[in-house]
């Protein structure tokens, strides 16, 4: 009943639709017959001709989502973005900037930082220029040799080798019920997290901090 009611109402707007709207549903309802007709069992190939046709008459008639039956409207609003989203980024590519250098020049570039290690891109710029080459430092440290460092060691690879010599310190303020103010030091050695020094005094001095850290770090680093 409602699919017979929404026919009606489609048969009694006809008349107040443009010509070329109507052509533009023509067009969509016969190539889904197209579609239909060459439909393998259980399925519906669509193919980009298929997708381009649809999404460019959706896009200079979009009353054509209104006839579409084989497949969703969403389906064809996302079709439209995704072309939509590819043109402004064909369109917003890079078609300028500076022109490649001569494979020429890219092999003595990497030539030279071969031969001369301790060079960097400065050193070989400055060199070129001397030659008679235009070239830019950026393009240099591009075409340069990239030279592999040996892997540094990680934080945690540096604590489990050098945990049980390690101590934590801080040193930080108690108020106390009389509003005065206790200066309280405390040292942790990290490998076994064990309290190895607390101190707490209302009158920290430097001779007093230095006296309490000696026998940690040794006589020689204080001094």
């Amino acid at each position: 009943m409602v699919e017979l009611l929404c026919f009606f109402l489609a048969v009694l707007a006809l008349p107040f639709k443009s010509r070329r709207r109507l052509e533009a549903e023509n067009a969509v309802l016969r190539h889904q017959l197209i579609i239909f007709r060459r439909k393998v069992p259980g399925r519906v190939l669509l193919t980009n001709g298929d997708r381009w046709f649809l999404v460019q008459l959706y896009r200079l008639f979009p009353s054509t989502l209104q006839v579409l039956t084989i497949i969703r409207p969403e389906t064809l609003v996302r079709w439209h973005r995704a072309d939509f989203r590819s043109y402004w980024r064909w369109k917003s590519g890079t078609r300028g900037g500076r022109p490649q250098i001569d494979s020429d020049l890219r092999a003595l570039i990497k030539k030279m930082s071969m031969e001369n290690p301790l060079w960097g891109a400065p050193r070989i710029h400055g060199e070129l220029l001397q030659l008679g080459f235009g070239v830019a430092q950026s393009s240099v440290a591009k075409y340069m040799v990239k030279r592999r460092s040996p892997p540094s060691q990680g934080w945690r690879t540096f604590l489990r080798n050098h945990a049980p010599d390690i101590a934590a310190m801080d040193l930080f303020v108690v108020p106390t019920i009389s509003f005065s103010l206790l200066y309280a030091l405390v040292i942790v050695r990290l490998d076994r997290r064990e309290l190895v020094w607390i101190n707490v005094t209302a009158n920290p001095t430097a001779e007093l901090r230095v006296k309490q850290l000696k026998p940690f770090v040794g006589t020689e680093a204080l001094d």
